[in-house]
């Protein structure tokens, strides 16, 4: 069947004199005559049977219709040109759109890119954060990492690490001392993420506590925003050491005591059945595969120096 689509020089035009309200405007964005404009607008509305503007001698104005139209074709047209100067971009290089968990995405897999994008220039790899989950099929992601117990309907997963998140916060917090104890971080604030709502109860019960507020406090999405939280004296956060290795250094941050939180949860990659064959998208997982294994590699021989 033929499409119901109105012609893309219509919605061009129609795009822009609604985001001016002005057909003069339009046109001289568009490089048109007024005219030209005018009757693309008119052949739309007549295409639509629907008025988009009211015209009166002071100008023209959108009606009702005419604003909720222009915003979801403004949005299209966006869509539209992102996606053809990505294929322009591309000149035969291969691009895989993956889905990352914002934190892990910013401070353990972008510094590591680099080392992928040099080896293989012709692969280029999109990062967009999610930090809920989602269907493969109402996306264009080839896959994506994510932090769960691997079990993802109709995707192949691979496990690349652990978190073990331990009780960090400012050095203001701990008043001279070197760690503080289970007893006296649960009386101070304790700082929780809204994507592991539990994860101080965990820790104390780890340590065979009952602790009436463990959650309580203000909540935070992202890791990113709990180490922020924390820099800034607001309390405690459970927060991975390998997430926030730079404050650690800098010692904005420090590690208030050494308990770690072992979940039965971890970082995977999935991909979906559909993409499984697709030649770039397993370079990819071959070398981050690698790379968590050096990972691996090197923090154990960190540990074995500590003991």
């Amino acid at each position: 069947m033929r499409r119901r689509i109105p012609s893309t020089a219509a919605l061009i035009c129609f795009e822009a004199a609604a985001r001016h309200e002005s057909f003069t405007k339009a046109s001289t964005e568009l490089f048109l005559t007024q005219g030209a404009v005018c009757r693309q607008i008119a052949n739309l509305e007549a295409f639509l049977d629907v008025r988009l503007f009211r015209r009166s001698k002071r100008g023209v104005k959108l009606t009702e219709a005419g604003l909720s139209y222009s915003r979801r074709v403004a949005a299209q047209l966006d869509a539209v040109e992102r996606e053809t100067l990505a294929v322009m971009g591309q000149q035969g290089a291969s691009t895989l759109e993956l889905a990352v968990v914002p934190t892990f995405g910013t401070q353990w897999l972008l510094p590591r890119l680099k080392d992928f994008q040099r080896h293989n220039p012709q692969i280029t790899v999109n990062l967009t954060n999610r930090t809920r989950p989602f269907l493969f099929a109402d996306t264009d992601f080839d896959a994506a990492i994510y932090f769960g117990d691997g079990d993802w309907p109709g995707t192949q997963t691979s496990r690349l690490m652990g978190e073990h998140p331990v009780p960090v916060c400012s050095p203001v917090l701990l008043e001279g001392e070197r760690v503080l104890t289970p007893a006296r971080i649960a009386e101070l604030a304790l700082l929780q993420q809204s994507t592991r709502p539990y994860a101080w109860r965990q820790w104390f019960a780890s340590l065979d506590m009952n602790v009436p507020r463990d959650l309580g406090g203000p909540r935070y999405e992202l890791f990113s925003m709990l180490a922020q939280a924390a820099v800034h004296e607001m309390g405690l956060a459970l927060i991975p050491p390998f997430l926030i290795q730079r404050e650690l250094r800098e010692g904005s941050l420090v590690v208030a005591n050494a308990h770690e939180l072992i979940s039965s949860k971890a970082y995977y990659l999935a991909v979906p059945e559909r993409h499984r064959e697709l030649g770039a998208l397993r370079i990819f997982q071959d070398w981050l595969m690698q790379q968590a294994h050096e990972y691996h590699d090197l923090t154990g021989l960190a540990l074995a120096k500590v003991t």
